[in-house]
């Protein structure tokens, strides 16, 4: 484990899948066990893969012409920052409710 730029970068990677793989395994034991399992919540999931992490992934291969050097690894940051959040917040509602 480091601490550069990019070892955090990766990591930040790492938590949105890992709250992605979390959010839906909740979501999939608790359609199953309540006997309304269906297949199509799949695709929310492939959705947030395009709208979220594509983004994350094409702001990452523009790092190179980033005159400054910060700026697009700032937005990577707080876009990154937003999409676990956002899982944190599904996490807690699904598992209150």
């Amino acid at each position: 484990m480091g601490f550069a730029l990019s070892d955090w970068m990766l990591y930040t990677l790492w938590g949105v899948y890992g709250l992605m793989i979390l959010n839906f395994l909740i979501q999939f034991i608790q359609m199953f066990w309540k006997g309304s399992f269906d297949t199509s919540f799949v695709l929310d999931y492939l959705k947030d893969v395009v709208y979220f992490v594509l983004p994350l992934n094409i702001i990452l291969s523009m790092l190179s012409i980033d005159p400054t050097g910060w700026i697009l690894v700032t937005f990577y940051f707080i876009g990154g920052i937003a999409v676990v959040i956002k899982y944190v917040m599904d996490i807690k509602n699904k598992l209150t409710n």
